[in-house]
């Protein structure tokens, strides 16, 4: 711990005399980036997120200063954005503006706490898998903010908090079977009760913030005065969990049942009318606020840090996956089963371990399974099918191409990731993934657990000790992507990635994220969706889940209640940006799980493929208009208040609403209709409906709600 503290000090900022200045750009006509800093101070730190910093002299807003304080007004001269402080004290940057209460705030990325609007909720922004911190937001006010700070943030610190006693005795356990950077294993978890009290002064809405202090959680759990406001289990889980619950004047008991090693605090702050973003390392306030519709906003974001490459057609139909594949034979009866049995597929995907004997990650398989991976490429495309492989940024220490990065010092200090803030170790890493892999004719890759997993920066020195971890912290994966985003762009090949973790202008490099590993139950079904929907007003167009979740049930095959799980999720995944499956120790494959779920399965993925003409030219606006989509519902009707408080409806492109069914055993399901002057028709009855209504329509298992926005073509 004494290391790490004195670590940490190294890297804060000391405290300097030189007076502080509130500087203004103009970077685009519809934003201006702000940055408050001591007029000496110059970061070290490349430019890892802008692309563009052309500075305009005319635009569509103004922004005006008075003291710390920013007024940003819209092309009419009305104000949309108020930040009201700006302070950098030592190396901490806090940014705080007005946020009245009936503004909506949507983005951040992708969280596990079911949130869909984030006003007033306390999140701190950190890599870890299934959570993706993408420090951008959107309002339902008509403006958006990106936070520039590559380490920690806290979004709405809390001022209180209280930490957790164990309770005395021995507690409940249990052994769970979890994956790991060393792969699959058995753990052992004790349970045990914490508690505590807290005083409030006075009764209102407060932001709750449930740090485990551990790197990864297992269980978020808290109870006030008996009633439980916090649950969730994963085999892995990130170290917060986040809520906004009313609290009456006085005393409150406080209960967690969670694991024996964890040392749990509860942060607490009553909800104001305002936003704050804070960063402990930092050389100064940085951000830029957009201004305009949410498609307006994100273009520009998009125009800022990078426009998204267009995403590969092949890669927009069914990407069919499992954990995992043990042999080239395996790939190949499967493709020809998906054949025979009429299913399509666009996508075979080739997880972990094919590397066998020769170590993780050593960008070799073991020919004992896989004795000819070109011959196995070439077989799936004379299937029409293209193949995607997994590929780490952790490279066993042990392996060929691991002996030769620990000879150069290419590895983060005493762990086994790449450290890829080191352009040497970048092109090294790149120059064994081209000669090793790029001849195999392999189509997509897969690049796993970028956060680093485990927040193995934390307290670690990278580029040559150049800098410590604190500062880039929440960087990482945008390097590794850029690494093989650059590389493969210099080789001739078309990208296509998918990767666990992302930062702001990961869109740049096209790649593709989805929500790690997960449950499968309906509340982590539901948490998905609101994830999903953070991401995408985070800016960052292309995203997925694990349809049917990753951890499932041992009697999966024969299990009807988990099999109707699994199905809607399946059925939602039609309409995300990309559709794949996938399931640990599972064979996600649609025949395993009886006649009527394959029929069902059958009947989606003949579904994506007859929207794929939409999806497609969707997807093309997306690259050449800034769009988005998966579409949160303030995209298209912000100024419907009932619409905004929709938590798991959203707009799949401009014309289909989807209304997942989130609820077990249901036989109708309640939709809210936007506001829309042409109304809406069912996209399987094709009956009309007004809009600016509930409507309660028929479901059956085979499929969920959907909607067509009157006017709008899907052909």
């Amino acid at each position: 711990m004494k290391k790490l503290i004195s670590t940490i000090l190294f890297c804060v900022v000391a405290v300097s005399a030189t007076a502080q200045n509130l500087s203004v750009t103009y970077v685009a006509k519809n934003a201006v980036r702000v940055r408050y800093a001591r007029q000496a101070t110059k970061s070290d730190l490349p430019d890892w997120l802008y692309v563009s910093h052309d500075e305009l002299k005319h635009a569509d807003i103004t922004a005006e200063v008075e003291g710390r304080t920013l007024t940003v007004k819209d092309k009419t001269g009305k104000a949309v954005f108020k930040a009201t402080d700006h302070q950098l004290a030592g190396s901490e940057a806090t940014l705080t503006f007005d946020s009245p209460k009936d503004e909506y705030l949507f983005g951040l990325g992708q969280f596990q706490d079911g949130y869909s609007n984030v006003r007033g909720l306390s999140r701190r922004l950190t890599q870890v898998n299934t959570q993706i911190s993408i420090p951008m937001l959107i309002s339902s006010k008509g403006y958006g903010v990106l936070w520039n700070n590559y380490g920690l943030t806290d979004f709405n610190p809390c001022s209180h908090s209280v930490k957790l006693t164990k309770r005395a005795g021995a507690g409940e356990r249990e052994v769970v079977d979890v994956t790991s950077t060393e792969g699959g294993k058995r753990e052992v978890r004790e349970r045990h009760i914490f508690e505590a009290t807290i005083d409030i002064d006075e009764t209102g809405d407060y932001a709750l913030l449930l740090d485990v202090g551990q790197k990864m959680a297992r269980r978020h759990n808290l109870t006030i005065d008996g009633e439980q406001v916090i649950e969730m289990q994963n085999v892995w889980l990130p170290p917060t969990a986040s809520k906004i619950v009313h609290l009456t004047k006085g005393r409150h008991q406080l209960s967690a049942e969670l694991t024996k090693i964890d040392q749990p605090v509860v942060y607490y702050n009553k909800v104001k009318d305002e936003t704050v973003f804070r960063s402990p390392v930092a050389d100064g306030v940085d951000y830029t606020v957009f201004v305009g519709s949410p498609d307006e906003i994100i273009a520009t974001y998009r125009e800022l840090t990078g426009e998204c490459p267009q995403m590969p057609e092949w890669a927009l139909g069914y990407i069919h996956c499992r954990e995992r594949f043990h042999s080239s034979d395996e790939i190949l009866q499967t493709a020809n089963r998906f054949r025979s049995e009429d299913l399509p597929v666009s996508m075979l995907v080739q997880d972990w371990q094919y590397w066998g004997k020769y170590g993780w990650n050593s960008m070799r398989f073991d020919e004992a399974f896989y004795p000819d991976p070109k011959a196995l490429t070439d077989s799936l495309h004379q299937m029409g099918m293209k193949l995607m492989l997994s590929v780490w940024s952790k490279i066993d220490k042990n392996s060929e191409v691991g002996q030769q990065m620990l000879a150069a010092n290419y590895y983060i200090p005493e762990t086994d990731w790449i450290d890829f803030f080191n352009p040497e170790a970048a092109a090294a890493y790149w120059k064994n993934f081209k000669e090793r892999l790029l001849p195999l004719g392999i189509d997509a890759w897969w690049q796993d657990a970028t956060e680093p997993e485990n927040d193995d920066l934390l307290g670690r020195k990278v580029n040559n000790g150049r800098w410590c971890g604190e500062q880039v912290r929440n960087v990482y994966p945008l390097l590794v992507n850029k690494t093989v985003y650059e590389g493969l762009v210099a080789a001739g090949k078309e990208p296509m990635i998918l990767t666990r973790c992302g930062f702001a202008g990961i869109q740049r490099y096209g790649s593709a994220m989805w929500s790690g590993d997960v449950g499968n139950d309906w509340e982590t079904f539901r948490r998905q969706i609101t994830a999903g929907l953070g991401m995408q007003a985070a800016g960052i167009p292309w995203w997925t889940y694990d349809a049917g979740g990753f951890f499932r049930p041992q009697n999966q095959y024969t299990d009807s209640a988990y099999i109707e799980r699994m199905l809607r999720w399946i059925e939602t995944a039609v309409y995300l940006p990309l559709m794949r499956v996938h399931g640990y120790m599972s064979n996600t494959e649609p025949w395993n799980y009886g006649q009527e779920a394959q029929t069902i399965i059958a009947n989606c993925l003949k579904e994506r493929y007859q929207l794929l003409p939409y999806i497609k030219r969707c997807a093309k606006a997306v690259s050449e208009q800034g769009s988005t989509l998966m579409r949160p519902l303030v995209f298209d009707f912000a100024h419907d208040a009932e619409a905004l408080k929709q938590k798991y409806e959203y707009m799949f492109g401009p014309a289909l609403l989807i209304s997942p069914v989130t609820e077990p055993g249901v036989t109708t399901w309640r939709t809210y209709l936007p506001k829309h002057p042409g109304g809406w028709t069912d996209y399987h009855t094709g009956k009309y409906y007004d809009g600016g209504q509930y409507v309660e329509t028929p479901v059956t298992k085979a499929y969920i709600p959907v909607f067509v926005r009157v006017g709008y073509s899907i052909e």
